[in-house]
């Protein structure tokens, strides 16, 4: 099993570089870069000046600026070099752990997604622990209550939150609970005033804060955590181990709790290493509508302002928490399935 999970660990550079490597090709052939929004900056300036453009030279004809100028954006961006060459340059910097600079910010890539790295390791976080330590002790009610009262209406209450999208049940709740009710603020991670706050003053301020969205971020996976825990312990409590088990005396609660129940977390542990990736990147529609400034809402405005050394940054950290988090579901399931051993 050791050598296993060493391949795995051996395996995620190249991977890295396979992913990286197509996003930035990507990014070299995509319009409406860096370079045409100085191109289009510079020829409305001259335009306001009345230049109609007679301010491009040769080689920079109708874009307002002079060859020598081009080909100083062409540097400064990285355009300069063949795709290849410049990926390379790209990656030698990552080695050395520099992201490289925005193009909207002027700001290192790292200092912007540093910033936000508590906002979103937060709620991707919490949103975590309360959909496992919710959903999982749910579902097995649901599995051992099956066709009662409590299983219709819990049925009924998770699939209406599944039909409701997140950032649809955002604005609803904004428009009630904040507008209406004033209950809870508009939006942000902390007030204005949070550094004037004492300690447990800060604490709810948080909390406030982060009730409305939270309910979001949840509404679509306790559907899926809840029934997928349900149905497979339902299937293995009606298997022939189970059967065997109580025929030879152990209890039906014994039974279920020592044998169903471990082989029913197989398919959890499985999933596990695709919600860690979420910690990082969220949702940015609910950044969007509850106004958090975290790392998904820093990932689509990066791709809206072809803001590309952040895109960069944002794609290489997120594929590694994912293939991280594979790395991490194979052991939970060796670790819940005796019966697996890798080799």
């Amino acid at each position: 099993m050791r050598d296993y999970f060493l391949r795995r660990i051996l395996l995620i550079p190249p991977t890295l570089i396979g992913v990286t490597l197509i996003v930035f090709a990507i990014t070299r052939f995509v319009p409406g870069g860096p370079m045409e929004r100085a191109i289009m900056e510079a020829q409305i300036a001259d335009a306001s000046q009345g230049g109609g453009g007679s301010g491009g030279a040769r080689g920079g004809e109708g874009t307002g600026l002079s060859e020598d100028q081009l080909n100083e954006l062409k540097a400064y961006y990285g355009f300069d070099k063949p795709m290849i060459v410049a990926y390379f340059s790209w990656l030698g910097k990552l080695v050395r752990g520099d992201l490289g600079v925005s193009t909207r910010y002027q700001d290192s890539v790292w200092s912007q997604i540093s910033q936000r790295f508590p906002i979103s390791i937060f709620y991707g976080l919490t949103t975590m622990i309360i959909t496992y330590g919710i959903c999982i002790p749910l579902g097995m009610l649901k599995a051992l209550k099956h066709r009662t009262a409590l299983d219709t209406y819990s049925s009924i209450l998770v699939f209406c939150g599944y039909a409701i999208p997140g950032y649809a049940l955002g604005s609803l709740l904004l428009l009630f609970f904040s507008v209406e009710l004033g209950w809870f603020p508009m939006g942000g991670f902390k007030s204005i005033y949070f550094e004037e706050l004492s300690l447990w003053e800060k604490a709810v301020d948080i909390v406030d804060h982060a009730v409305l969205p939270l309910i979001c971020y949840l509404v679509g996976s306790f559907a899926v955590t809840t029934l997928l825990m349900k149905n497979h312990l339902m299937d293995n409590m009606a298997a022939d181990y189970m059967r065997t088990a109580v025929a030879k005396g152990v209890s039906f609660k014994s039974a279920v709790f020592h044998h169903a129940l471990r082989n029913s977390m197989i398919p959890i542990a499985t999933t596990f290493g695709q919600n860690v990736s979420l910690i990082l990147t969220g949702s940015f529609l609910i950044e969007t509508i509850f106004d958090i400034d975290g790392i998904g809402l820093l990932g689509i405005s990066a791709v809206l302002d072809r803001d590309y050394p952040v895109v960069m940054g944002i794609v290489f950290l997120s594929s590694l928490l994912l293939l991280l988090g594979n790395v991490i579901s194979d052991a939970l399931v060796a670790l819940v399935d005796p019966r697996i051993r890798f080799k």
